[in-house]
């Protein structure tokens, strides 16, 4: 009773001062740095020892709790929290934050038995069974009622303990092929909602008048199980979008209700996942969260990282984020892909992440499991539980974070190029793929970007709010293959008023339906692109004719537009007896701007030069491209107002560079840094500058 009673003395002194003082969401000061923690994971009870590795190694973060509904709630309406009290109120005592997950993406065998109505059913035919998490139907009326349950009893337990300064709601949650009964009448009213009920107006947009699929009574709407239609399909993936993103905002909505003003609200996923709504999802959260993998060892470049957090931010309303899982050792389901890191990169990466605007860095997890299916999926402690390499490299990131935290904490990005991704274009390209390869070459258009030093926001333009250009120079194009008009005519308008244009093949192909347009391709982009096709054509690796493009391999592959040019100058066109007849690389004047339009898939070195091209008349990054991969540079402004700089060497070389940047002083070792001056970056290393 004692303990009960200071405890509660403690969170009332928290709730004075914030409702004195800091009546605002949770402010970083420094980058926080931890793991996920699960002490209910290992094999004897070791959390006095595993808070002590902790404190020595200078951790300041864990994540908790958003696997465990079946610990808190053991069966139905049973709730049991005096276990996670122990563990929090531990860390708390040791001075380590807590991110407080909720545990809806793994249920309880007891509402899997009693409700097996819960359990997700697939379009492509499948039943989801009790065994695995995220196995459920996430508009399941039953299931919604039971998460609405747990998540509010363990906010009135939790929500006024001073150790939590967050709340992480679910957990990579997307839609996962549900088509039970309910998603799909979901669906249906969605569809009748957008359509104005009109089913004539369906009919005649989506086509369905094709092999008799037409729709007359929305009582003979059909699910999606067998489905060929590429409009609804199209339609299908935005309603998985909107259910992720409701599903959130559900879950923050009840969180809110009991969080205090300084606690913020998070969820992450991963960077592959294509069916959530990022706009919509992060919309109630300052700090969204992001779970990054890569690749370590030869394979470590930065690269998706880089990728990772320069679409978080254009996503996150205060521009910086969280990562709440990445790498610590090996990875995967099983043993055969054991790649921990090598000496350096642990560290280098920790850096790579604040180079890209997060306040946060955590790792899965702290210790390695002993059972269960991620038990080759390492932590930062090995199976022994004790400290080893990776730990002693975490200790000294750590301590320099301590030091220098509060240079690097809440960097913000001006940057002059945007890449427009498209959730659209990717999964219609998919439901009719052009190759046996990737369709939407996403990220082979960054690559080109990343690996020259090119820094760019990523903005998921299917969102009419992510459609202002009007702060960038240049645009990058992956193939726009689903847009409307509108989107259409904003590109060749910033083309128009003096920007530069990059874009990729099959662009403004089809509308916003998903539906060819009935016009001469491009459509609405004929105008700005300077030209019209009518034929295409699968090929093989060809060679371009000389050009002065001056790329070392000068080929091109896959597929090919028969460009037929009224304004546009040919940039590369094929050696060849037929198809040598049209251009398919092409640059055209409009306005003040220009658009490059690659109508092939061009060679990597010849992707560089057309990127740089356009790059080379607005002066984007001179500096920045005197080097390239495997040197990466990063910049931006820190909390102070002062310019950072970030050098990377991603290689097992040293590499020597001149300083390309004003006066700056070195934060890792406090040397000063001259323009010019010749700097050597270790092996996996980095030097971070800031500007004097």
């Amino acid at each position: 009773m004692k303990k009960v009673l200071l405890m509660m003395a403690g969170w009332l002194l928290t709730m004075t001062a914030s409702a004195q003082g800091e009546n605002k969401v949770y402010q970083f000061d420094k980058p926080l740095y931890g793991a996920a923690y699960y002490a209910e994971y290992t094999p004897t009870d070791r959390l006095d020892e595993d808070i002590r590795l902790m404190k020595e190694a200078g951790l300041t973060v864990v994540r908790v709790g958003e696997s465990t509904w079946s610990l808190f709630e053991p069966q139905d309406g049973q709730f049991e929290f005096a276990w996670m009290d122990r563990i929090i109120d531990a860390l708390h005592k040791a001075g380590i934050k807590v991110i407080l997950g909720t545990p809806t993406y793994s249920i309880p065998s007891w509402l899997a038995a009693e409700h097996p109505e819960v359990l997700s059913q697939t379009w492509d035919g499948g039943q989801s069974h009790y065994g695995i998490r995220q196995n459920m139907d996430l508009l399941n009326a039953t299931y919604r009622r039971y998460s609405e349950r747990i998540i509010r009893k363990m906010m009135e337990h939790y929500a006024q303990h001073p150790a939590i300064i967050g709340y992480q709601v679910d957990n990579e949650v997307e839609a996962r092929k549900i088509d039970n009964p309910d998603y799909f009448e979901g669906f249906r009213e969605y569809i009748k909602q957008e359509f104005g009920g009109d089913l004539k107006e369906l009919n005649r947009r989506w086509g369905l008048n094709y092999w008799g699929m037409n729709i007359n009574r929305w009582e003979d709407f059909y699910d999606r199980k067998g489905v060929t239609n590429p409009s609804y399909k199209v339609w299908w993936e935005r309603w998985n979008r909107k259910v992720t993103a409701d599903f959130l905002n559900w879950q923050a909505d009840i969180v809110s209700e009991y969080k205090r003003p300084d606690q913020f609200i998070m969820h992450c996923f991963m960077p592959s996942f294509y069916d959530i709504d990022q706009v919509e999802a992060f919309r109630q959260m300052e700090y969204p969260a992001i779970n990054v993998y890569y690749t370590m060892q030869n394979g470590q470049d930065g690269q998706w990282i880089s990728y990772s957090c320069d679409f978080m931010r254009t996503v996150s309303r205060s521009h910086n984020f969280l990562i709440t899982e990445t790498n610590a050792q090996g990875t995967g389901w099983s043993s055969r892909n054991q790649w921990p890191p090598y000496d350096g990169q642990l560290r280098q990466n920790m850096y790579a992440f604040l180079s890209g605007g997060a306040n946060m860095v955590e790792y899965w997890h702290w210790s390695t499991l002993h059972y269960g299916q991620e038990t080759y999926w390492r932590g930062i402690l090995g199976h022994d539980g004790k400290p080893n390499r990776v730990y002693r490299e975490f200790q000294r990131g750590a301590k320099e974070l301590e030091k220098i935290g509060d240079r690097l904490v809440n960097l913000k990005k001006r940057n002059r190029v945007a890449l427009l991704f498209s959730h659209d274009s990717k999964h219609a390209l998919d439901f009719m793929p052009y190759t046996d390869r990737d369709q939407y070459k996403v990220n082979m258009m960054y690559d080109a970007l990343y690996r020259q030093n090119i820094e760019c926001d990523i903005l998921p333009v299917d969102k009419p709010e992510m459609q202002d250009f009007s702060q960038y120079d240049m645009l990058v194009v992956p193939s726009l293959y689903v847009a409307t008009d509108e989107l259409l005519r904003k590109i060749s308008d910033f083309v128009r008023e003096g920007g530069e244009v990059v874009m990729l093949f099959k662009s403004g192909y089809t509308d916003y339906d998903n539906a060819v347009r009935p016009v001469l391709a491009p459509g609405p982009l004929a105008e700005a692109c300077g030209f019209t096709y009518q034929e295409y054509s699968s090929i093989n690796k060809l060679p371009l004719k000389p050009n002065g493009i001056g790329a070392a391999d000068n080929t091109v592959n896959t597929w090919m537009e028969f460009l037929q040019l009224t304004t546009a100058q040919p940039l590369g066109t094929v050696e060849h007896q037929f198809f040598g007849q049209w251009p398919c690389i092409t640059e055209n004047q409009y306005g003040k701007g220009h658009l490059i339009y690659i109508g092939t898939v061009p060679s990597t070195d010849l992707l560089y030069k057309l990127i740089a091209r356009a790059a080379d008349r607005k002066g984007i990054a001179i500096v920045e491209r005197q080097y390239q991969f495997p040197i990466i540079l990063r910049s931006g402004t820190n909390a102070k107002g002062r310019q950072i700089h970030y050098l990377f060497n991603f290689s097992y070389e040293p590499k020597t560079i001149a300083w390309p940047y004003p006066a700056s002083q070195s934060l890792l070792d406090k040397q000063s840094l001259a323009k010019g001056q010749n700097i050597t970056i270790e092996p996996w290393g980095v030097v971070i500058g800031e500007e004097k």
